[in-house]
């Protein structure tokens, strides 16, 4: 028993020197390090300038359209941004992380009924998605989140000859 004490206070007083000794050296090195990251390092505290601070009233506007629009649970901001977030993901076949957070939507007492309606608008208006926008995405999702029950616009008719016109 003795001897396992005493290692152990040998090992934390070896310990104690490596840790104290090999600092002593490079401490001017490490200062040196410090200050030169810290000259090159950009200042990211001020918000950037550019579309930032319009983004943000433009998320409170749509929190409120949908309260608005909606007025129950469904309207309310953790429920439209959770929902939102779902039925995008359920589109990019992201559902690992779609359950996931239809989970949190769930806890928060949000109606799951409005998740598949906004989603089967969106599959109804999947023509108008382009895949290399992904404000096109966005603003689909938060169209048929507003108002499922979006109906789709008739397809144009292909043209037919008609059977007046002459040979």
């Amino acid at each position: 028993m003795f001897h396992r004490v005493l290692s152990v206070a040998v090992g934390l007083c070896a310990a104690v020197c490596l840790l104290s000794f090999p600092v002593a050296p490079f401490a001017p090195l490490a200062s040196q390090a410090l200050a030169q990251s810290n000259d090159a390092k950009p200042t990211d505290q001020g918000p950037s300038t550019g579309q930032e601070p319009a983004k943000e009233p433009q998320k409170v506007d749509e929190f409120a359209e949908a309260q608005r629009v909606l007025g129950g649970p469904a309207g309310n901001p953790e429920c439209v941004w959770l929902g939102r977030r779902v039925v995008s993901l359920l589109w990019r076949d992201d559902l690992d992380t779609a359950f996931r957070h239809l989970d949190l939507y769930d806890r928060f007492g949000c109606p799951s009924g409005h998740i598949q309606a906004t989603f089967r608008c969106l599959l109804l208006h999947s023509a108008s998605i382009d895949p290399k926008a992904a404000d096109s995405l966005n603003g689909r999702v938060q169209a048929c989140w507003i108002n499922p029950s979006l109906q789709v616009a008739p397809a144009p008719a292909a043209a037919v000859p008609s059977p007046t016109t002459s040979r």
